[in-house]
């Protein structure tokens, strides 16, 4: 049986094929690439089913490598730590710490801190707000609303931001007034922050004496040097 491609054909040709073919005919030949896509569809899918389980086995070994690197860092820093308190008398209570060589490589680990509040913050700023809707509605007030509202919008996780609470501080001072200043007490005393990630930071210096920081995490790590992301990546030009 000849295989007819249908791509090299005119439209004369095609229009003439299908006259020639009969409806049954042409019935089972749709029903025949229904099935045919049906099936690679299903070959897909168990292909999908079948890898994903090797992709996700490899990522929890490395996330495993990275947990027991990170224990074996900070349980060797923290030796470096101990004897640097010890040799030059001073506590250590800071979030983090740094340590170099004669060579370039550096290390710095430690902890995150990311702003909290209690449930009282929201007293201050409501005792700000009755404050600011008593004064007086002349163009100098309005810019000061302006910009005491600005300094109370949350972020987008509905937080207040601890650096413009000093600013609040800054204004209640020149505001003087009682219960402004009694309202910046009570969010000041609401902060609460918050430690989060503990993190590890190194570097070492190239030959033109610049630090390159080391890559610990799997999106900012580079691949392979001559790795050409495009034949494993599609990636679209956008020009």
């Amino acid at each position: 049986m000849t295989t007819i491609d249908i791509n090299t054909l005119s439209l004369e040709e095609r229009q003439a094929l299908l006259l020639s073919i009969s409806p049954d005919e042409l019935k089972a030949a749709a029903k025949l690439a229904e099935a045919s896509k049906t099936e690679a569809r299903t070959a897909y899918k168990e292909t999908v089913k079948d890898s994903v389980p090797g992709f996700i086995k490899t990522l929890l070994n490395i996330s495993t490598m990275l947990s027991n690197a990170k224990l074996e860092i900070f349980q060797g820093l923290s030796i470096l730590l101990e004897m640097k308190s010890e040799v030059f008398d001073i506590k250590q209570g800071q979030q983090g710490h740094s340590f170099s060589d004669d060579k370039g490589n550096g290390i710095t680990y430690g902890f995150r801190v990311v702003d909290g509040w209690d449930d009282t913050v929201n007293a201050g700023i409501d005792k700000i707000k009755e404050v600011i809707d008593s004064m007086a509605k002349d163009e100098n007030s309005a810019k000061l609303v302006a910009t005491i509202n600005k300094l109370l919008k949350k972020d987008a996780k509905g937080q207040l931001k601890s650096s413009r609470v000093l600013e609040l501080r800054q204004l209640a001072e020149e505001f003087n007034d009682e219960k402004f200043t009694d309202a910046v007490d009570i969010i000041q005393a609401a902060f609460k922050p918050i430690r989060s990630a503990f993190f590890i930071e190194a570097y070492t210096t190239n030959a033109q004496g610049k630090k390159v920081f080391i890559p610990l995490s799997i999106t900012s790590v580079d691949f392979p040097e001559g790795t050409d992301i495009e034949e494993i990546f599609p990636i679209e030009n956008t020009k």
